[in-house]
């Protein structure tokens, strides 16, 4: 089960043919409407049609509720028993590099901002932040993923639901490897026959062993311009737009199989 796993989440990275995207994802819970959003209604359309379509949720148009548009997608928890959910969000960065710069263009000091960095780390802001009691939102964004593993691995933890509802979503300075194995072992805990996975990726399993594994969240997922290429590894520096995608991916399976060693006689 754990070799078969393994296999298919490298199929991942990714297959031929495959679009190529900057893929810079952010967590959603796939039971929840999720409200209309142009650059995901047009990633979801493309990769309907995409060799990747079995790894992302089933995307079926528009509806509108109540004055509101939302992008209608499959329920991916449906044919789970009390399933067990945990998130992971892909990259080395989950900010578009346009969005850097538009916050540099009008670089406004934010206490809401200071005010969420200091609960996580009161020692973080300069001296000069802290007489302020304000940062930049630049200075924030590149700050919080410096934090977790996004900046270490690749990816990050973003929240995990068990089966009996209880929800964690204290990862946000869960960096180290171990750590990381740490928190996925709790999520398979009572399940030794599976993993599931879901990518920002998305992980689910229950406890009648059924497990699967999607690749979710492509609002900020936008067509690269023509001529360009990224190979989802390299490091990023600002500009070169790469995603680090594929790093994290290697990092993870890194750490599945590590984990698969310890069970496996």
């Amino acid at each position: 089960m754990w070799s078969g796993w393994l296999s298919w989440l490298w199929s991942l990275a990714l297959p031929t043919g495959a679009t190529l995207l900057v893929l810079v994802a952010v967590v959603y819970l796939a039971s929840e409407p999720q409200k209309h959003c142009e650059s995901e209604q047009r990633c979801l359309s493309l990769l309907m049609k995409d060799v990747l379509r079995p790894y992302v949720p089933g995307y079926h148009g528009d509806v509108e509720k109540e004055g509101q548009r939302y992008n209608q997608m499959e329920d991916l928890l449906a044919n789970f028993d009390l399933p067990c959910v945990m998130d992971c969000k892909m990259g080395v960065r989950t900010y578009l590099e346009e969005e850097l710069t538009k916050a540099r263009k009008k670089p406004s000091l934010r206490a809401d901002m200071y005010q969420k960095m200091i609960e996580v780390d009161p020692d973080a802001p300069t001296a000069e932040e802290q007489e302020q009691k304000a940062v930049t939102k630049p200075r924030y964004m590149q700050w919080r993923e410096t934090i977790s593993s996004t900046s270490t691995l690749g990816f990050r933890i973003e929240g995990i639901k068990k089966e009996d509802g209880t929800v964690n979503r204290d990862f946000k300075k869960t960096k180290r490897r171990d750590q990381v194995t740490e928190a996925f072992e709790d999520f398979i805990k009572g399940n030794s026959v599976i993993l599931v996975i879901g990518s920002s990726l998305l992980f689910v399993h229950d406890n009648k062993g059924r497990a699967k594994v999607w690749m979710i969240d492509f609002g900020k997922t936008t067509p690269l311009p023509e001529g360009e290429e990224l190979n989802h590894r390299a490091s990023w520096v600002e500009g070169n737009r790469e995603d680090g995608y594929l790093y994290g991916l290697d990092s993870l399976l890194d750490i599945i199989r590590g984990m698969a060693a310890k069970i496996q006689p």
